[in-house]
């Protein structure tokens, strides 16, 4: 799917739709972890609106699309709305969401069109997109695999495992997404296992690795538009600085906001408060 980049106010107003809507499907479905699904909001709509990833949502299974792995699959309910809005699925499935009459739950899985893999237990996305990435090479196929991680599932030494082997393999198609938010079920991540610097012990283990304002989706798409298909040998990783529940007062830098809900009224308050004219 070939289309022209939004602008950045035209990215700025999607990624207030996006986020809008994320919170009217948390209204819904209250299971949705709600803090968590707000933070990448700015890299999805950059990654399917402002960048070279290739996709075909006619064709869900293409064999030459880029193949996007969400591996922290509690918190990316945001991408539910986007997918909705390119065509993958009807708009009107995001109103049935966790429901018998639908195939959208609180944690996306492999049978929603345009979602590559099912990926509930933390640790195990980017050991897929390895793989997957291993075997798309060795087939000729130059799609690229995006994967996207949470900063607390970093913490999983099955992730550390895969990071060793996409630099031994030498996986110049595999990119790294971290959501780095600080904040992971337990609290702030600096109190339970400091990663940082992130990018420093990426480098050391042979990864070019960078990091960006995760709430900048110009920015974002600008460091998408140099990273994917850049050519080279190395895994490449791009570290989002974000903030677990932005858009909402009461989630955001809380300690606790992984596991928090919101009642209607507090999603209502919140979609209030997002700038008009926004829309898909």
């Amino acid at each position: 799917m070939n289309q022209a980049p939004l602008s950045a106010e035209e990215m700025r107003q999607k990624a207030t739709w996006v986020r809008a809507e994320t919170l009217l499907l948390h209204q819904r479905a209250p299971g949705i972890r709600i803090a968590s699904s707000l933070s990448p909001v700015e890299f999805l709509v950059a990654l399917y609106y402002s960048s070279p990833l290739r996709h075909d949502p006619a064709r869900p299974d293409w064999s030459e699309r880029d193949r996007l792995i969400m591996s922290k699959g509690h918190g990316v309910i945001s991408i539910y709305p986007i997918l909705a809005d390119l065509g993958y699925f009807p708009l009107e499935e995001l109103e049935k969401i966790a429901t018998e009459a639908s195939f959208l739950g609180v944690i996306p899985d492999a049978s929603i069109p345009g979602i590559e893999t099912t990926n509930g237990a933390l640790g195990h996305g980017l050991g897929v997109a390895t793989g997957m990435a291993l075997a798309l090479r060795q087939m000729g196929n130059d799609a690229q695999l995006c994967v996207v991680c949470g900063d607390g599932e970093m913490n999983e030494g099955s992730v550390w495992e895969s990071i060793m082997l996409a630099s031994r393999h030498r996986l110049g198609n595999l990119l790294l997404v971290v959501d780095d938010n600080r904040i992971s079920m337990l609290g702030f991540q600096d109190q339970i296992l400091d990663l940082a610097p992130l990018e420093e012990k990426l480098s050391i283990f042979g990864w070019e690795a960078e990091r960006v304002d995760g709430h900048d989706p110009l920015a974002i798409a600008g460091r998408l538009q140099a990273l994917w298909r850049a050519g080279g040998d190395r895994p490449r990783a791009l570290i989002l600085d974000t903030i677990k529940g932005k858009g909402v007062a009461s989630l955001e830098n809380q300690p606790l906001s992984h596991v928090m809900s919101l009642s209607p009224a507090e999603v209502d308050a919140a979609i209030a408060r997002c700038p008009a004219g926004a829309g898909a």
